[in-house]
């Protein structure tokens, strides 16, 4: 079985990220999804499996701070922030949390030898520090189960942008929108994630008038 696990889309779903989780059976997200939409988008995929991040607000009043599943033998807990796992991993097999947007792998050991990986899939949502897009892919076969880190390439910038300035770069796509260009264009000519800039560009138009800091507002950021 294969197990897509992301986390921190803030309302971006990257074409590259869904082609990474085409051939899943389950998806898990671990919050900070911010729209309904994203889930919508995933489940076309397979079932998914989400909590609620501190960016999820009233539309995700359904969805649970924590969750445990059993998934192809494997128990799993998941909640967004890592301050929030129980004291007592010792009943799961694998831990999952976001909210860091950082990768990481730790290993935890129980006084009766039992190990529990507690596992952050990093943010495949808008890229922010510098910090890598990622998520994971787990396989789970009968003599055992493995992560397989994904890296989503992030384009380097024609014009000088620091692609960790995300005001920056909405910035530029409304006034270069605001010229006729579309989002294509805008992303070619300053090395922008063209998903990112088309998310800005419609969020644009759905709300006219709308300032730099609605538009991340909107966004979760």
């Amino acid at each position: 079985m294969k197990i897509g696990i992301l986390s921190d889309t803030h309302d971006l779903l990257r074409p590259q990220v869904m082609a990474s989780l085409s051939d899943v059976q389950a998806i898990l997200h671990a919050g900070d999804i911010s729209s309904q939409r994203i889930l919508d988008q995933l489940v076309e995929i397979a079932p998914v499996y989400a909590v609620r991040g501190n960016a999820d607000k009233e539309w995700a009043a359904d969805l649970p701070a924590f969750r445990e599943m059993e998934l192809a033998g494997l128990h799993i807990c998941m909640t967004h922030r890592k301050k929030d796992l129980p004291a007592d991993l010792s009943p799961y097999d694998l831990a999952i949390v976001g909210h860091s947007h950082r990768y990481a792998e730790t290993w935890q050991t129980m006084s009766t030898g039992k190990r529990t990986l507690i596992f952050n899939p990093g943010s495949c949502g808008p890229r922010r520090f510098h910090q890598p897009i990622t998520l994971a892919v787990m396989t789970v076969r009968d003599d055992g189960w493995a992560i397989r880190r994904v890296e989503i390439p992030h384009l380097t910038a024609v014009q000088t942008i620091d692609p960790g300035d995300l005001r920056k770069q909405i910035e530029i796509t409304v006034r270069e929108a605001k010229k006729g260009r579309g989002p294509l264009e805008i992303a070619g000519k300053y090395g922008l994630d063209p998903a990112l800039t088309e998310q800005i560009i419609r969020l644009q138009v759905t709300h006219p008038g709308v300032s730099v800091e609605g538009i991340m507002s909107k966004m979760g950021l």
